[in-house]
């Protein structure tokens, strides 16, 4: 029988704890047999968000886990604990299988488990991550990574994603099903964390390009060039560029294909304009387009995205 250790402390997510609970301790008697046997690992009686859990081991207990699962930190400013850290280590040097939920990657991090590797947490704070641990090569965009031996999933409802690809990983995807039924979600969904980052207008503030991001949010069903942005921000578009590195991050174009991404998210949620009317309200021209850079960014196709964010009936025609 696969053991699972859920590393447990004072200041874990609630959220992502009880659901590796529900996953790894859920009843499939008939089903899957054996299951996981579950066990939580902590120091002591510890606090998550507004439950106190007792432990069932203490943190040596994860040495003996095959898999090793660490929930969501809660205070990403603040170290988590050497206790921890040192534990979730010595679990994984001793051959245990090792996957965070959401922020529990900044665990992991700490524990030099992810440096060369590809992992992500949840989108908000990925850059932090990044900056925090440069060897660390941080992924905003997915749902979750798998490394073999170390796994970490993007945030919230993203940790379920992860713990269903564990059990598919153990016990194949027809029992992945029949526990994703149980579940009542999905045993596998399409895309990325892309899909419901909000991307944002910069706030206002006394710099240079203060006047131009809402002259260009207006005017996002027209062909706009680097050339134009520079023209009505009174610079050269060297100076542009310069200036929307500092500002937002990227480059005036990038920035430029990220809003009418964004623009598009909001009229597939919101209106029943086909797909080709979008591609033209956001300056994309055609649906070929609007498809192509849609699935590049979001991670899904536009008429996916559609079905999953509808945010009522649609009334009109459907997408062509």
């Amino acid at each position: 029988m696969t053991t699972v250790a859920l590393a447990v402390t004072d200041g874990m997510l609630h959220f992502e704890l009880a659901l590796a609970c529900e996953v790894f301790g859920a009843d499939m008697t008939g089903v899957a047999d054996p299951w996981y046997r579950l066990s939580v690992c902590g120091p002591s009686a510890v606090r998550a968000g507004l439950f106190r859990l007792e432990p069932d081991h203490g943190l040596d207990g994860l040495q003996r886990a095959d898999t090793v699962i660490v929930p969501g930190w809660a205070d990403i400013d603040q170290d988590p604990p050497a206790e921890l850290v040192d534990s979730v280590r010595a679990a994984h040097e001793a051959g245990a299988r090792v996957a965070s939920l959401c922020t529990g990657a900044f665990v992991l991090a700490a524990a030099g488990l992810l440096e060369g590797k590809r992992a992500t947490t949840h989108w908000a704070h990925t850059r932090e991550l990044a900056e925090r641990h440069p060897r660390v090569q941080v992924d905003p965009d997915v749902l979750y990574v798998d490394n073999g031996s170390v796994l970490t999933s993007a945030g919230k409802a993203a940790a379920m994603d992860l713990c269903l690809h564990l059990v598919r990983l153990d016990h194949g995807s027809s029992i992945t099903n029949a526990l994703a039924r149980r579940l009542v979600v999905p045993p596998h969904r399409d895309g990325g964390q892309a899909q419901f980052v909000t991307t944002p207008v910069p706030a206002p503030h006394n710099h240079p390009l203060a006047e131009l991001f809402p002259w260009v949010i207006q005017r996002l069903d027209q062909p706009l060039t680097v050339e134009d942005m520079a023209r009505r921000a009174r610079m050269s578009a060297r100076n542009l560029g310069r200036h929307f590195r500092s500002v937002t991050g990227t480059t005036p174009l990038q920035w430029l294909l990220t809003q009418r991404i964004r623009h598009a998210q909001e009229l597939l949620e919101t209106t029943d304009d086909t797909v080709d009317g979008i591609a033209e309200a956001t300056g994309m021209g055609t649906a070929t387009t609007l498809r192509r850079h849609f699935h590049r960014t979001v991670g899904v196709p536009p008429d996916t995205y559609r079905r999953t964010f509808r945010s009522r009936t649609p009334l009109g025609s459907p997408d062509r």
